[in-house]
C-alpha cells in the first residue's frame, strides 16, 4: 500500500488554497456551465425558467448542492459519461485560453509557486470541477498540483454534483486523501471558514466586502485579509 501524503511527508508544510476567487478570478465552474447553456437555446431558456427556484437555492448555504446540481443537469443534458463531461471541460478551456489566463491572478500564482519552490505541499481544493482546475493550471505550468473538486456523476440523462468540495465537505475530503494538519490556508470565502479555522496559519485573500467582518471576528487576530487583483472584492491591496 502507497503511503498517504501526511505519512510520507509528515514534516513538510501543508498548504491548501481554494481556486475560485483566489488563484482565478471570478468562478471557474460559472463560466463553464454559462458556455455549455449557451451553446444550446434550449439549454438556457430551461436555466431561465429554474432561475426562480434554482438562484436562491445557490444562494443559500444550506440548499446551494442541490441548486448548483440543477443548474448543472440543465447545463449537461444528453451527456452520460463523466469522460464525456471531462472531454467537454478541455474543449472549453482550449476555446477560452486567452481569457481564463487574463483571470488568473498574478500576485496568487507567485504565492503559490512560492510555496513551490519551498519545497512545501500545495493542494488545490475547490467547489469546481477539478478537471477544469487542472486544466486551468496546466497553463501555468502546475498540472502537477493534487487538485480535489467537486465529483461530478450520471444522473436522470446528464450530469449532477454528487459530491461538492464545499464547507465541511471540503475538509472530509482532504482528510480523506490523507491531508490532516494544515498548516497554512488561503480562501475567499466565508463557506471555507472550516478550512480556514483549521489551518494554523489562515489567509483571507479576495473577500467580499461584506465578509470582512465576520471573518475578522471568527478568525484570529491578526489574521491577514489581502487582495490579490479581484477589483469587485475587499481585503488589504498587496502590491504588485
Amino acid at each position: 500500500m502507497s503511503a498517504t501524503p501526511s505519512e510520507s511527508r509528515a514534516d513538510v508544510p501543508l498548504v491548501v488554497f481554494d481556486f475560485d476567487h483566489t488563484l482565478y478570478d471570478g468562478d471557474s465552474g460559472s463560466h463553464l456551465f454559462a458556455w455549455l447553456l449557451k451553446r444550446n437555446p434550449l439549454r438556457l431558456l430551461a436555466a431561465l425558467l429554474a432561475t426562480p427556484l434554482l438562484g436562491p437555492m445557490v444562494a443559500w448555504l444550506p440548499t446551494r448542492r442541490r441548486g448548483i446540481s440543477g443548474y448543472v443537469w440543465i447545463a449537461t443534458l444528453g451527456l452520460h459519461r463523466a469522460r464525456e463531461f471531462d472531454r467537454w471541460i478541455d474543449r472549453y478551456v482550449r476555446e477560452h485560453e486567452a481569457q481564463i489566463r487574463e483571470r488568473l491572478l498574478p500576485q496568487a500564482l507567485q504565492v503559490f509557486a512560492g510555496h513551490r519552490v519551498a519545497g512545501d505541499r500545495v493542494v488545490v481544493a475547490t467547489g469546481a470541477p477539478p478537471e477544469l482546475a487542472r486544466a486551468i493550471l496546466a497553463f501555468v505550468a502546475h498540472q502537477d498540483v493534487p487538485v480535489l473538486g467537486s465529483q461530478v456523476g450520471p444522473r436522470f440523462g446528464a450530469m449532477m454534483a454528487v459530491r461538492h468540495c464545499h464547507s465541511e465537505e471540503k475538509m472530509r475530503m482532504l482528510r480523506e486523501q490523507g491531508y490532516g494538519d494544515i498548516d497554512i490556508a488561503y480562501s475567499d470565502s466565508s463557506a471555507d471558514l472550516p478550512l480556514l479555522q483549521a489551518a494554523r496559519s489562515p489567509v483571507v485573500v479576495n473577500p467580499k466586502a461584506k465578509s470582512v467582518e465576520k471573518f475578522r471576528r471568527v478568525l484570529p487576530p491578526g489574521t491577514p485579509i489581502l487582495n490579490w487583483g479581484c477589483e469587485d472584492r475587499a481585503g488589504e491591496r498587496v502590491p504588485a
